[in-house]
């Protein structure tokens, strides 16, 4: 670091790194190592030299070549990268075009940055801001574990499941009086960020560390490349998913697909170093209390109203309970809520991501605080990562917590499974909590109404052929049962399994316009999305059956299979645009 402040590590000024790639027409940090740095000092004002680039207000110039005239292609060029052109001379008195000029490119220099920060800062907090500023040289700082099956090997252009998990491990400085010593860490923080398919919205939820749960058996890579399977166990708390008796974190991803029926793809996983680096690396968060906190297990004092915490004083307010309301974790976790969302406020208002300095000092310190899955084990994969999410505004990411019911001990919690499997089958049919495409869903939601609504055939006019395409073995058949004794749909038949052994995700009602009378009975009857319904273009003679193929969302006849339009009542919600103050 330099006499300036922050910025200069190893005679390194990154506002002087970054460069345009004609390839991508985006702005790049391009790393230079300490000893191939030109050795020559600035040149002084008023010498016949060109003059020395901008600097930010209070930072030196950086060092630079008296050869640049020439513009040799440098030897610190970063491969696939252009090497810097000379400095032009200073524009003449009176010419104005080429100050405009500069002008625009580092207005569009600020809005590349702009557009790939904004929306990574909640992944930045659980240790994946090298979206950011990202070069090789951070790779050597990135920890990862392999899940094996428990995650993906690539970044999926569908709907995307990251499981970020805060570990209370004791390891690091300064760490010695938070969480259990000795422990091997727990999922001490565990929140599951779902990415929309369309990239325009995101929910991410919580789950309580004191939620009872069952553990599956989890397969485990050992170092000597081996694997190990640690035995599930019932009725346990949630947060040893992770790390006791020696489970990773495939573990905790293992779970939440258990409790979810959401296919995990991904994890980041930061222990207490990432909270107070990274919160310092921004220049602090700001948080609202509505009244004070002096809680002496968590070393947090603040008096009621709105705070910047950094530091060791942000790890102890991401960590404080016993100062708020209940003095429960479902308290902690709105505090944890409230805190990343001012993260993302913080970034999104562009005093971090125009800052190349700032930038500079939260991928170091992200990098170095982060360990992931393989499957995006690498700053490269890790920059995909973030071009995926950078589309998502702000407004349109929700955080909530997962419903649950005090235990018969009071001393933790349990699903509340009505409220639970109606917030979850929302986020498998990846529908948005924040509403962010009202007219795209109204053009849709119309189409589907014309499909549902209408006459309705009488039961014993509705003709079907059912078909299991991937529903538990004898679905057919069970159906076929339900419809004839439960709905008086005496014309259905068990065609077995799908032609060729087909797989389907999805249940789908293929039929005839000329059947859609008997399409919208069945598929109130079997409880439909309209989705599922696949009318054809001719019409169908009229002893034609319809066929209805079971698919791997199918668990038993008169489950609905459509999924909730509206999020369930009374659920803890906080949207990441808003200030809310903790009581």
């Amino acid at each position: 670091m330099d006499a300036q402040g922050r910025g200069r590590a190893d005679d390194i000024d990154p506002a002087d790194q970054w460069v345009l790639d004609p390839n991508t027409g985006n702005y790049v940090l391009r790393l230079q190592a300490p000893a191939e740095r030109p050795a020559s000092p600035a040149p002084r004002r008023g010498t016949p030299q060109a003059p020395a680039p901008r600097s930010a207000p209070g930072r030196p110039a950086p060092p630079r070549s008296a050869s640049r005239r020439a513009a040799p292609a440098r030897e610190d060029a970063q491969p696939g990268m252009p090497p810097q052109r000379g400095r032009r001379a200073a524009p003449k008195a009176g010419g104005g075009s080429s100050r405009r000029k500069r002008k625009q490119q580092a207005a569009r220099k600020k809005k590349a940055l702009y557009w790939t920060g904004g929306v990574m800062a909640f992944v930045l907090l659980a240790g994946g801001a090298t979206a950011y500023a990202l070069l090789e040289h951070f790779n050597g700082n990135i920890s990862t574990v392999d899940v094996g099956g428990a995650g993906s090997d690539t970044i999926t252009d569908g709907p995307m499941n990251i499981l970020v998990l805060g570990t209370d491990i004791r390891t690091g400085k300064g760490n010695e009086g938070y969480g259990d010593k000795g422990s091997v860490g727990h999922a001490d923080t565990t929140i599951l960020f779902h990415v929309s398919e369309d990239r325009s919205n995101a929910t991410a939820l919580s789950f309580p560390r004191d939620m009872l749960t069952d553990i599956p058996d989890c397969p485990t890579k050992q170092p000597d490349g081996s694997t190990e399977v640690i035995p599930g166990q019932q009725n346990v708390r949630f947060n040893t998913s992770l790390g006791q008796n020696g489970r990773d974190p495939g573990c905790t991803m293992r779970t939440i697909e258990e409790i979810t029926g959401l296919k995990v793809d991904h994890f980041m996983m930061a222990d207490f170093n990432a909270v107070k680096t990274l919160s310092s690396a921004v220049g602090g968060v700001e948080v609202c209390l509505a009244k004070p906190i002096d809680d002496p297990k968590s070393h947090l004092k603040l008096s009621a109203g709105k705070h910047v915490v950094e530091g060791d004083q942000a790890l102890a307010f991401v960590r404080t309970r016993y100062g708020l309301k209940f003095g429960s974790d479902l308290d902690r976790i709105q505090l944890q809520q409230q805190f990343l969302s001012s993260m993302i406020r913080k970034m999104k208002s562009g005093d971090t991501l125009t800052d190349p300095a700032k930038l500079w000092d939260l991928a170091t310190a992200a990098t170095k605080a982060l360990t992931v899955d393989t499957g995006i084990g690498s700053v490269n994969k890790l920059i995909t990562l973030a071009n995926n999410l950078k589309k998502i505004n702000i407004k349109n990411i929700s955080f909530v917590t997962v419903p649950v019911l005090d235990s018969e001990d009071k001393a933790s919690v349990v699903l509340n499974e009505g409220p639970a499997d109606q917030l979850f089958a929302m986020v498998r049919e990846d529908v948005s909590l924040t509403e962010v495409k009202k007219k795209e869903k109204a053009k849709k939601e119309a189409a589907d109404k014309a499909k549902t609504e209408g006459p309705k055939a009488d039961p014993s006019e509705v003709r079907v052929e059912v078909l299991n395409g991937g529903a538990p073995i004898g679905a057919a058949q069970t159906t076929v049962d339900w419809l004839q004794n439960s709905e008086g749909v005496t014309r259905s038949a068990n065609g077995g399994n799908a032609e060729g052994g087909e797989k389907l995700k999805k249940t789908i009602l293929e039929y005839a316009p000329n059947q859609a009378d008997q399409a919208r009975a069945l598929a109130e009857m079997m409880g439909l999305a309209p989705s599922a319904l696949k009318p054809g273009t001719e019409d169908a003679a009229e002893t034609d059956t319809m066929t209805l193929t079971l698919g791997e969302d199918f668990d038993e006849p008169g489950q609905p299979l459509s999924a909730p339009s509206k999020a369930p009542e009374n659920i803890q919600r906080v949207e990441a645009d808003q200030q809310v103050c903790a009581e």
